[in-house]
């Protein structure tokens, strides 16, 4: 089975997203991608803050874990180590709009989670609120709404 991982990077009431521009939709995912075979999701994390944001991080622990559109999703509070924010250089930056959409890495205020297409909408409102009140000691298992 396929699983995804990736990051919440907040910084001064901000949160890191890619902001995506794919097929006639608009939406904003949370930075991260596909674990690749022989990669655990806490080094696909780190690997794709690098390849999507352009900045190395520290993953301070898993915050929540959701089933989404067939496949484990993993979601770890992060922190910023170093790198440039927007000069990141993974294939999916390079590959052809037509193919695969845009991808634009972005600062969204995390009071706009939920007032923005934020993807999946469940963990955007999870995150809204955490943010705020603290974020969960043990990883929360989130529940996909129909």
């Amino acid at each position: 089975m396929s699983h995804r991982a990736a990051i919440f990077l907040v910084e001064d009431g901000r949160i890191a997203l890619i902001e995506r521009y794919k097929q006639g939709a608009h939406y904003f995912s949370f930075p991260g991608g596909h674990v690749e075979a022989g990669e655990s999701p806490l080094e696909a994390a780190v690997r794709e803050a690098k390849e999507e944001l352009g900045l190395d991080v520290r993953l301070i622990r898993e915050i929540a874990h959701m089933f989404w559109r067939g496949r484990w999703q993993h979601y770890y509070l992060a922190e910023r180590l170093g790198g440039t924010f927007g000069l990141g250089n993974g294939p999916e930056m390079y590959r052809p709009v037509e193919v695969s959409g845009t991808y634009h890495p972005t600062w969204l205020s995390v009071e706009e989670l939920t007032s923005q297409p934020v993807r999946p909408p469940e963990v955007a409102e999870r995150v809204k609120g955490w943010a705020v009140e603290g974020w969960p000691e043990n990883s929360v298992i989130v529940e996909e709404k129909n």
